[in-house]
């Protein structure tokens, strides 16, 4: 069950929130970014060996992983914007350590802070969904989601032009700034959501699901230099194991879990989850590709200059934040099954096309923008799909554990496509570089990826008959609530009223089911309507809940006869006849 807040007021969203929140998941990939263009000189910056400096990239990547559920869930209990925040706010003391050192230690200590904002993105997706009404939703979680494709596509000439004209702690304090920005702009513009998730922080939940990740992770990352059949790597990853299953056994004993691992494991959530893994491999590929093929010499690569590289990626990111209101009406008329299977078969497309385009500046380019179209797509189907299958209370931690699912897919394209360059690349004086041919079979194992993905996307739930001809967008918030209660034909719908007969906005309405198991939740509109569908027939308990109201809670029985069941929920009192 569920309960609101009064933080802060519950009104309708102000036309700016949603690009602040855009505005902050763009900051968070353009950290992520800012190493790209110094990668291979980070020995050297930071007078160590390349081994060791790799675990500037792995502390954000693991940091990452692990901050991203967690912050979701916390977000969940104790407000989105406020852990929004607080995210930020970690990022930008990640950013001010590593721009004062050359230090390794002390550069692992801020990327690692640095890897906390990940969490920003499930986050902004949660209050979205909270405060928006239907016809706008769908386009600012597009953006929102693509949010990180599009901060690193952007991100990726200017952190090469200051890396080429400045010193390069200049990228940290440009990071710095803009989380500084992004906070200040969410505290002016973005109100506090007031759904709430009941229950307290699963303490050892996100300890075990942290070591789980991080002994998971690591060899992931490390494979290469350690050896993919070697003890240590291995020994991790059988680790990693025991410690998830133990996890696993763990979280369906607890009363209100880190991960509700049964919602979790409804077909719709696994196989979108599961098509996220290949879509994060997807998108990584192309972004370690390109822009090593633009840069190395003649005769392996373009010999283009690291801005060139940097401006002829950009596409890629331009493309998918130009995709977010394509996606919005396209998932209006055909729901966003539909929009991930067109994603997943134009970044095929794309891939299969760059396999002979790789001669030219400009043929990388089309490239970009082709993959850049699907990913958007795709990006943006997720979190819709996710929505649509878990209750307004568990959104952060949902997003959140979708968002993992995305950095896994990165994390384990790096690692392969790392090792088929290295097993492919020339020993050119002592240096290896990589070839075209190993660039080619990348761009396979990408197709490859989404081939799965598009086999998993083919297999999510399909809309209902009653779905199957909805009004292509909500034009105003009373058609948006009237679709809620079109898409109720199946369940309960009717009005949450106070005491006197007066509705009741913003109320939380929880179905749950005679196994005690939460089948649905919502949130009344302005006019205190509301509508739930129920997955089977049988008999529920009906549970509402609004700030200055007592709680109600009523048994109510849907006969599965395809007519919905109209019952008004009185605030304090009994359950009332519609």
């Amino acid at each position: 069950m569920t309960q609101t807040t009064t933080d802060r007021p519950s009104g309708r969203a102000g036309g700016a929130v949603v690009p602040v929140l855009a505005f902050a998941g763009i900051v968070v990939a353009v950290m992520q970014t800012l190493l790209v263009p110094v990668i291979k000189d980070l020995p050297r910056l930071l007078d160590t060996t390349p081994a060791d400096a790799t675990w500037v990239l792995t502390s954000t990547l693991l940091s990452g992983a692990v901050a991203t559920p967690i912050m979701g869930r916390l977000g969940d209990l104790y407000g989105k914007r406020r852990m929004l925040v607080a995210s930020l706010a970690v990022m930008v003391a990640g950013a001010l350590v590593s721009a004062f050192t050359s230090d390794l230690l002390l550069m692992i200590t801020g990327r690692t802070l640095q890897g906390v904002a990940m969490g920003a993105i499930p986050l902004g997706i949660g209050l979205m969904r909270d405060m928006l009404p239907r016809e706008r939703l769908g386009s600012a979680m597009a953006l929102m989601s693509s949010s990180i494709g599009v901060g690193g596509g952007l991100a990726l000439p200017a952190a090469a032009l200051v890396a080429q004209h400045s010193d390069w702690h200049a990228l940290y304090f440009g990071a710095a700034g803009l989380g500084v920005l992004a906070i200040a702009l969410t505290l002016t513009v973005v109100p506090e959501s007031p759904v709430r998730a009941e229950g307290t922080f699963d303490l050892p939940g996100a300890l075990g699901l942290s070591a789980g990740l991080v002994l998971f992770l690591l060899p992931v990352s490390k494979g290469s230099d350690w050896g993919w059949t070697s003890g240590t790597t291995l020994g991790l990853f059988g680790a990693a194991a025991v410690v998830l299953l133990l996890w696993g056994l763990m979280e369906l004993r607890v009363p209100a879990p880190l991960v509700d691992l049964r919602t979790t494991a409804r077909r719709e959530v696994l196989l979108t989850n599961l098509a996220s893994i290949m879509v994060g491999v997807s998108f990584f590929v192309v972004s370690l590709v390109l822009p090593q093929l633009l840069q190395l010499p003649a005769g392996h690569g373009l010999g283009r200059s690291m801005v060139v590289a940097g401006l002829c990626v950009a596409p890629l990111g331009l493309t998918m934040m130009f995709t977010a209101p394509v996606y919005a009406r396209l998932s209006a008329r055909y729901g966003p099954k539909t929009t991930l299977i067109l994603g997943l078969v134009i970044i095929a497309i794309g891939y299969g096309g760059g396999l002979g385009l790789m001669d030219a500046a400009w043929q990388t380019v089309v490239t970009s923008v082709v993959i850049g179209a699907g990913i958007g797509l795709a990006y943006s189907s997720l979190p819709a799909l996710i929505i649509g299958a878990v209750p307004a209370s568990e959104t952060g931690a949902a997003n959140g554990l979708n968002t993992l699912m995305r950095s896994i897919g990165t994390s384990v394209s790096s690692a392969v496509i790392g090792m088929v360059l290295a097993n492919t690349a020339d020993t050119v004086g002592g240096v290896e570089i990589p070839t075209p041919h190993g660039f080619r079979i990348s761009f396979l194992i990408a197709t490859a990826a989404v081939a799965v993905g598009l086999v998993l996307a083919l297999f999510l739930p399909g809309r209902r008959p009653s779905e199957q001809h909805p009004r292509l967008r909500a034009s105003s918030e009373e058609d948006a609530n009237l679709e809620r209660a079109e898409a109720a034909l199946h369940g309960f719908r009717g009005r949450v009223l106070d005491a006197t007969g007066v509705p009741v906005a913003r109320a939380e309405v929880t179905l749950t089911d005679r196994h005690g198991r939460r089948a649905g939740a919502t949130v009344s509109a302005d006019d205190g309507t509301y509508a739930l569908a129920v997955p089977v027939q049988g008999p529920y308990v009906l549970a509402a809940r609004a700030t200055g109201h007592a709680p109600l809670a009523a048994p109510a029985l849907h006969e599965g006869d395809g007519r919905p069941v109209d019952l008004d929920l009185s605030l304090p009192g009994e359950t009332v006849s519609a």
